[in-house]
């Protein structure tokens, strides 16, 4: 596998794709919190909590928290080099067969392995596999791929 290509998860999900990768939305929750420390914002909402139309702010400590999450979700390393998660039975599954990625296994198409990356990423994965198994790595690095795809509900929608 070429040095670019290893930015392609076994699972056919482009690392370069992730938000958690390019790491603009965990910057800007680092610095969130950092302001909102900075402010003593615990105060102000509390306080502004018991003006009705302010009452959601009764759920900043909650907020707070999850930036605080979505902070940790910065990853630094390829997929590849244990980056993501760090125990991934797709990436594990890949070595074991020595294959590059799941569009080079035939069972790919009706693997459980694949199926916890739907809840994030819809149906993205088996789309991009889907493209790769077709055209080449190179084909779709430099073309259409995907990060998440979620097919619209009848009558809804597309996101």
């Amino acid at each position: 596998m070429k040095k670019e290509q290893r930015v392609v998860a076994p699972c056919g999900i482009c690392c370069d794709d992730c938000f958690g990768r390019q790491g603009k939305i965990a910057d800007l929750a680092r610095d969130l919190r950092k302001e909102l420390r900075a402010a003593h914002f615990e105060f102000f909402a509390e306080a502004m909590a018991a003006i009705p139309q302010f009452e959601p702010l009764a759920h900043y400590p909650q907020c707070y928290e999850a930036l605080g999450s979505i902070e940790k979700l910065r990853c630094t390393k390829l997929c590849r080099d244990g980056g993501c998660t760090p125990l991934c039975a797709i990436r594990a599954c890949a070595r074991e067969k020595k294959l590059d990625g799941c569009w080079q296994c035939g069972e790919f198409e009706a693997c459980e392995k694949l199926k916890p990356l739907a809840v994030t990423h819809g149906d993205a994965v088996l789309r991009n596999l889907r493209r790769i198994k077709r055209n080449g790595l190179d084909a779709f690095l430099a073309g259409k791929r995907e990060w998440r795809h979620f097919a619209p509900k009848k009558g809804e929608a597309k996101r």
